[in-house]
């Protein structure tokens, strides 16, 4: 669901945002965002919630990962939403045509390469059962491992115009979202595209070691969650998850797209300026904050920040720092 400023549920909308913390906001029940240039983040998103259906729209304009976590009584599928958009789910590439059919409760890591359209469409997985039932007549029950799935250029072309047309719905013409027969048309079309994707795509083939990668660096998102200060060293996060130090670089860059310490870094980033800014300049502790997050030496701390967001900390004024220094 997206939440408003207020974190009231908006049931159909659009907004703009220029900061990534706004936008992982909008979403915090599925994604935990860190952009790799936050200086340039940009994105746009859209939603509509359905009477069975939730569909989001979303276009961001730089390389991000996130770490998703799905609710457990809820059908995903999520896809790219335009040619040349790739998403990587898991170390897997979602390219044009391809849609990832989640299991209920889903973790994983999603990234993009670049400016990327995406978007997913959820559905309870009760009503997921009825519908394969009543329109397929199978059981379309949510999958015990998530898969992907290559669509026909039919299939593909339909969902993704419905897809598109509610999108645009959100965006320019939010009147007809109070017209429940012009929704309910465009749900109905829209459920009969998605059965029609999932009982005729094509299910694709894991690539080797795939799911072991994932693993790896799910245990290795744990590992964090537990330590959220520190620098862990590479060699001890290996002994942790039980693997060894080429296997697990290898998967951070498969999965993540970039290293482990560079995630590290850019994690400890987001949580301390998230942490900064509610606390205010005024802080009598900023320094001590930024010293427990691992930044040992404040001023190569202020060089990293500003090489990551382009803008300085927010810490008290240059006075009062300099007698706490």
């Amino acid at each position: 669901m997206i939440t408003g400023e207020e974190g009231v549920v908006v049931p159909s909308g659009s907004s703009m945002f220029a900061d990534a913390d706004g936008y992982q906001a909008a979403m915090k029940d599925v994604l935990d965002l860190l952009v790799i240039h936050p200086r340039e983040f940009r994105a746009r998103l859209n939603w509509i919630e359905f009477l069975k259906l939730y569909l989001v729209r979303a276009y961001e304009m730089s390389p991000r990962v996130a770490f998703l976590t799905l609710p457990p009584d809820r059908a995903f599928v999520t896809f790219p939403a335009r040619r040349g958009s790739v998403l990587v789910a898991g170390g897997a590439v979602l390219e044009f045509g391809d849609i990832l059919v989640h299991s209920p409760g889903d973790r994983l890591h999603q990234r993009t390469t670049g400016a990327c359209h995406w978007g997913y469409i959820s559905l309870s997985a009760d009503s997921l059962r009825d519908l394969g039932r009543t329109v397929a007549g199978q059981d379309l029950a949510p999958p015990g491992m998530s898969y992907s799935m290559r669509l026909s250029s039919e299939d593909r072309q339909r969902l993704l115009r419905l897809h598109a047309q509610a999108g645009r719905i959100a965006e320019t013409n939010l009147a007809l979202v109070g017209q429940q027969e012009v929704l309910y048309g465009l749900e109905q079309d829209l459920i009969l595209a998605l059965v029609n994707c999932l009982t005729n795509g094509e299910r694709l083939a894991d690539r080797p070691n795939l799911h072991h990668q994932m693993a790896m660096v799910t245990r290795f998102e744990a590992l964090l969650a537990e330590h959220p200060y520190g620098q862990l060293r590479i060699a001890d996060i290996c002994i942790e998850i039980g693997a060894s130090e080429v296997s697990f670089r290898a998967a951070c860059i498969e999965v993540l797209g970039i290293s482990p310490g560079r995630y590290q870094l850019l994690r400890r980033l987001k949580s301390l300026r998230s942490e900064l800014l509610r606390v205010g300049p005024e802080t009598d502790n900023a320094i001590e904050i930024i010293r427990r997050y691992g930044f040992v030496d404040v001023h190569r701390f202020v060089a990293e920040y500003w090489k990551t967001y382009g803008e300085m900390p927010p810490l008290p004024p240059r006075g009062a720092r300099t007698k706490r220094w």
